[in-house]
């Protein structure tokens, strides 16, 4: 909010389709200052796996929409406060950032503002100030990352290490989250810097890739070395490795020569590949092991996102759901070593995110494992005597052992749990309860958490939560509340009003996205023809196209090696 003082206030966008002006520039802004005035917390390590990976995910769909979006109307641009404003803005002046570097960039932003203040722009003033200030062709440049939607996937096509130099092959091709084909009438091109890691640390060099395939070579200490492309994830694409170069990687993922953002990229990409059918399932499984001794926060965030998005695909396939289960457990054990449930007086901020991703985690894998299950009921006992005690029960612990007490309780725990939802004074506990109680295994519980929040007792403005918490409990859960929202449709019209399309938005999101099939996407489609969802369409759309990937990734796991035993007793 204090970026906007500069970028809404003192230099003002002419028109809502260049609201990433106001929005991007806030999102980077609020990295950029954290990471100056807290370098410890690693800010931009943390952006690979939150803003930067939303950007990701939502501009992989067709329905997605470029930076640039045109807006006829202003009460069109409810639709375009989402991940790609706020967050895919920030990547792409990240992006520049790094292009430019710290003086450029900086020199570059005076200019606009002094030239703009107390005025209105267009992103090509922007352009301006930073191509008068470098003397770089950056309008040429940016143009494709702004004005076109979705991003690129760089393609490894060949690679050799030989003394001192690597020198790899690469195309450019757009990238679409179900694989399906783009023709040639649909291919894009983008203007991609391609930054360079290795074990001797980011190369100075960035090589400009305009055309759709191009050879770099890459200074590397020997011929056993690895190059990671994309170095520290500051282009917004995905990265395609060929055999050779993934296998190079696992020695710098093991080791933890490479960085933290750089080991999270890897591991976001391959998941994001696999479900576009560009790597196999088998591989990227494989590539887990090489996590095994991780300990930052980061990739765990990252790691744990992998591991979770793999079990929820599965949930319909129960012997590949179930060796998941059991891989990820192995994958957690060392790390619940390593930070443990107890809060340390030398833990540091990375270390305490780290403790509750840990936690978070045993509540989705190992809930019902007998030290696991003591342990939160020990620490939930703790907290009904005293809910102010946050030795027992820190504030970051209390969602994840809420969905314990919940999932191995019955209605006493149920009721504990959302009574507190009562007592709590801070909106923020209250939360904790929202995004917990639908865990519950009890089918009528789960509706009666259905009911309690359409009936007045739960904030506007924060009721989906609840929602999602039973729509995200497992297959019941996701069938229950589309069922409900059917049935209740005009309900949840007339609650909203006249509230932000945005709240509708989440609803429907909390209760008709998750599933994996065509024929959930044709029935969603089809019950949505004849309502009145104007505002709502672009989110609807997404979540089919979704859907629908969903449903050909779930296709290519249960065809894939991962179907068979002889796979899983090979890791």
């Amino acid at each position: 909010e204090l970026a906007h003082q500069w970028f809404g206030n003192l230099v003002t966008m002419a028109w809502w389709d260049d609201l990433w002006l106001n929005e991007g520039f806030a999102s980077w802004t609020e990295n950029m200052a954290a990471d100056e005035m807290f370098p410890d917390w690693k800010m931009w390590e943390q952006y690979t796996v939150d803003h930067g990976s939303a950007a990701l995910r939502l501009d992989s769909l067709r329905s997605s929409h470029p930076i640039q979006v045109p807006i006829k109307h202003a009460e069109e641009v409810e639709e375009v406060f989402d991940a790609i404003s706020y967050c895919k803005g920030s990547y792409v002046v990240r992006m520049i950032h790094a292009v430019l570097g710290r003086e450029m960039f900086q020199k570059g932003l005076i200019l606009y503002m002094q030239k703009h203040k107390y005025g209105n722009t267009l992103t090509s003033d922007l352009w301006a100030a930073w191509e008068e200030a470098s003397g770089m062709p950056i309008a040429d440049m940016m143009k494709s990352w702004t004005e076109q939607m979705g991003y690129p996937v760089l393609k490894v096509v060949g690679s050799t290490f030989e003394g001192k130099t690597a020198t790899i092959k690469l195309e450019q091709s757009w990238f679409l989250a179900d694989g399906s084909e783009v023709t040639a009438e649909e291919a894009k091109l983008w203007c991609i810097p391609i930054l360079a890691s290795t074990s001797a640390g980011t190369s100075d060099d960035i090589n400009m890739m305009r055309e759709d395939s191009i050879t770099i070579k890459v200074p590397i200490e020997d011929s056993s070395s690895w190059v990671k492309l994309n170095a520290e994830q500051q282009v917004p694409m995905r990265v395609a490795y060929d055999s050779d170069m993934l296998q190079r990687l696992t020695a710098g993922i093991s080791s933890k020569k490479m960085g933290a953002s750089d080991r999270a990229g890897i591991l976001l990409d391959s998941y994001n590949l696999v479900k576009a059918g560009m790597m196999k399932p088998g591989d990227l499984v494989k590539l887990l092991s090489s996590y095994v001794a991780e300990d930052d926060a980061t990739v765990w965030e990252a790691l744990g996102g992998v591991l979770v998005g793999l079990e929820k695909a599965t949930q319909d396939i129960p012997m590949i759901n179930a060796n998941i289960k059991s891989l990820a457990k192995k994958i957690i054990a060392p790390l619940v070593e390593l930070v443990g449930w107890e809060a340390q007086a030398e833990d540091g901020h990375l270390t305490k995110l780290l403790r509750g991703t840990c936690i978070r985690l045993l509540s989705i894998f190992s809930y019902s494992e007998a030290g696991v299950k003591d342990e939160a009921n020990r620490r939930f006992a703790k907290f009904l005597e005293d809910a102010a005690d946050m030795q027992s029960l820190p504030s970051d612990m209390r969602t994840p052992v809420f969905k314990m007490v919940v999932k191995n309780g019955g209605k006493k725990e149920f009721e504990d749990v959302k009574g507190y939802y009562t007592s709590a004074t801070d909106n923020a506990e209250k939360k904790h309860v929202l995004s917990s109680i639908g865990e519950t295994p009890d089918l009528k519980l789960k509706m009666d958490v259905l009911d309690w929040t359409t009936h007045g007792d739960v904030k506007l403005q924060d009721f989906f939560y609840a929602v999602g918490s039973v729509h995200s409990s497992g297959p019941e859960g996701r069938d229950l509340t589309w069922t409900y929202f059917k049935e209740n449709f005009d309900r949840y019209k007339t609650m909203l009003g006249l509230a932000s399309a945005s709240l509708f938005d989440a609803i429907i999101q909390c209760s008709c996205g998750g599933f994996s099939s065509d024929e959930k996407a044709d029935e969603i489609e089809e019950f949505f023809k004849d309502k009145d969802v104007a505002q709502n369409q672009r989110k609807i759309t997404q979540i089919v196209e979704a859907m629908r990937a969903n449903a050909k990734y779930l296709k290519v796991i249960a065809e894939s090696e991962l179907g068979e035993e002889k796979f899983w007793k090979s890791l």
